[in-house]
């Protein structure tokens, strides 16, 4: 029997991964403007971190106006949108890439200036986040007290993530993956310290699953379960985030996840705070591996400062069936290469990671010209 390493293919879904390297959805604010438009940039920092069989999951993209928390991130909700994102697929595919789209909405992570109507983020309860929201024009300033969404609006927010998912798939994108973690609107639904609705999507663990699963639903009858997959931060504390007992309710989310037979489930581990704002400091956290392995029957991708060792033995035994990597992805458009040559890995510039043009983008040097 052939051992499984991180450099053995994958099926996922309907597609094959010939490694199990996977680009972790990074957060770049470097779209376009006006309007948040993938571009030229874009594509070549896509095209740059492609191979053959390897997966890339996008940064968040919001699926609607409405979804949008920081300045200059890319949406998937308007034609120019969704022909940037087709220019940056072909780029991908040009290398033999494949490319999903995250489809976000940030909820309340987010501040009147990036609201369409400058009126206030929205959110399942007018519960203020902790800390602090990057507004419109790149300052920090306290998070504001959401309004918490009608019952009436729901379904539009189902709908976004359904035609996110439509956009996608027409701009030649490979799957998409829906973003249920890191404190963002999906998450705020499922955790208790963020809804403290009375109707249907707030009280039971069922009702505060309700609106993630009616979203996965909606994007599995538009593309289909084999090319859907989602990401879950089960111990995660990005953004205000955190169940005091997280196992019963991300239980059953997987395990109503198990039924839809998505292509894959990506869980950030509870030892990483999931945003890049600062160095990962939990090194003790739960293991969202060991909730999701034994509930989860399908192909399962692991987050959280890998490094190649650990990423190889949670491969080769069976923790994970796929490692995503995301700072040592932005300093190494070569990555899997390296990896695989067990090569020395450029170091990353945190202050290149939000904004800015091509420096600390698309200027990393590949392994040939090192």
């Amino acid at each position: 029997m052939t051992e499984t390493t991180l450099f053995s293919p994958l099926q996922m879904g309907a597609v094959k991964l010939q490694h199990r390297v996977v680009l972790a959805p990074l957060t770049r604010m470097r779209s376009e403007q006006p309007g948040n438009v993938p571009g030229a940039l874009m594509a070549e920092y896509y095209r740059q971190r492609a191979s053959a069989g390897g997966l890339l999951i996008s940064e968040a993209t919001q699926v609607m106006p409405t979804g949008q928390g920081y300045p200059h991130t890319p949406g998937i909700h308007s034609d120019a949108q969704q022909e940037g994102w087709r220019k940056a697929a072909a780029a991908v595919h040009s290398k033999a890439g494949l490319l999903y789209i995250q489809l976000w909405h940030v909820g309340r992570i987010s501040h009147s200036s990036h609201q369409p109507d400058g009126g206030l983020p929205q959110a399942p309860s007018a519960i203020a986040a902790s800390g602090t929201a990057l507004t419109a024009d790149w300052k920090s300033v306290p998070f504001e007290v959401p309004r918490a969404l009608e019952l009436s609006e729901l379904p539009g927010i189902v709908a976004a993530f359904r035609a996110g998912a439509h956009r996608a798939i027409a701009a030649g994108c490979d799957g998409v993956e829906v973003h249920g973690a890191n404190g963002y609107l999906l998450e705020q639904f499922l955790q208790s310290r963020s809804n403290q609705r009375t109707d249907q999507y707030g009280g039971s663990i069922e009702n505060r699953a309700r609106l993630l699963l009616e979203v996965v639903d909606a994007v599995v009858a538009e593309i289909g379960a084999e090319r859907a997959g989602i990401r879950l931060s089960p111990w995660g504390v990005a953004n205000g985030s955190g169940e005091d007992d997280p196992a019963p309710l991300y239980s059953y989310v997987i395990t109503e996840l198990a039924k839809r037979k998505l292509a894959f489930i990506h869980v950030i581990e509870g030892r990483a705070s999931g945003i890049g704002r600062g160095e990962l400091g939990r090194t003790d956290g739960p293991s969202a591996l060991s909730l999701a392995r034994p509930l989860w029957p399908g192909v399962l991708i692991a987050a959280s400062g890998y490094e190649r060792d650990t990423a190889m033995a949670d491969v080769a035994e069976g923790r994970v069936d796929g490692v995503a990597f995301g700072r040592h992805f932005i300093a190494n458009p070569d990555l899997p290469s390296r990896l695989k040559l067990n090569a020395p890995l450029n170091p990353y510039d945190r202050s290149t990671f939000y904004g800015g043009t091509a420096k600390g983008y698309t200027d990393y040097p590949a392994l040939e010209t090192v």
